[in-house]
């Protein structure tokens, strides 16, 4: 029988593969950009590296570009991102094909004038370095649990903004949930706070705390945990 460990190797190597892709989109937009860029000019490059992935069968929700503060000539916080096909839910309905993200027609997306103190930009600034943020209620766009991987650029050595990808977290159940059944003891999928991400147990869903003395194994790379129930 696999033991725990082996769980979590197996959900690191997934992440890892998604960070990969990430740092990819990452190099070849570096490369292609200056110290400034035009809005239209980052909605297209950003467009040409995901599309392709959120057109095909895959793990990701959502992907794209979202400026530093003052980086586009438009002079304020900029997101070239996209949303892949939706199930039915209570802002898009189903969409069969990727949309672009629209924050004008979002009157409730005042918090992301400025992204500096949100996690999953405000992390890799600091640290320079990939990071996993969730699990937690995407109120934007799907209304459900999902986490948020991001990964810093820079130009010239300055940040420019970070690369993402959002994934839902009843999708990363369909790659997780076989990997922890495995194991002949309840187990769960854990961020650092001890905040559920995946579970075998009903009664510790997504979202639910569970003890931070729980004996748990870290995945590696990733501030997320293996955690026994």
């Amino acid at each position: 029988m696999p033991a725990a460990d082996d769980s979590a190797g197996a959900i690191a190597a997934l992440f890892a593969d998604v960070f990969r892709l990430l740092e990819s989109w990452r190099d070849q937009a570096t490369a292609s950009l200056g110290p400034s860029t035009t809005p239209s000019a980052l909605d297209a490059l950003a467009s040409r590296l995901v599309l392709p992935e959120l057109e095909a069968d895959s793990l990701l929700i959502g992907a794209g570009f979202i400026a530093a503060p003052d980086y586009v000539h438009a002079g304020d916080v900029h997101f070239a991102w996209w949303l892949g096909p939706l199930d039915a839910g209570p802002i898009f309905g189903s969409t069969q094909t990727p949309t672009r993200l629209d924050l004008s027609t979002r009157g409730y997306a005042d918090y992301l004038r400025d992204v500096r103190g949100l996690e999953w930009y405000a992390t890799p600034a600091a640290t320079m370095a990939p990071h996993v943020t969730g699990p937690y209620v995407d109120h934007l766009c799907t209304c459900d649990y999902i986490v948020t991987l991001t990964v810093p650029a820079l130009v010239d050595g300055a940040m420019v903004g970070v690369v993402g990808a959002d994934i839902a977290v009843r999708r990363l159940e369909r790659e997780v949930l076989p990997v922890l059944l495995q194991h002949p003891e309840g187990l769960a999928l854990v961020n650092a706070d001890g905040r559920v991400v995946v579970s075998t147990e009903p009664s510790t869903p997504a979202g639910a705390l569970v003890s931070q003395d729980a004996a748990s194994i870290e995945c590696a790379g990733i501030p997320l945990r293996v955690v026994t129930l």
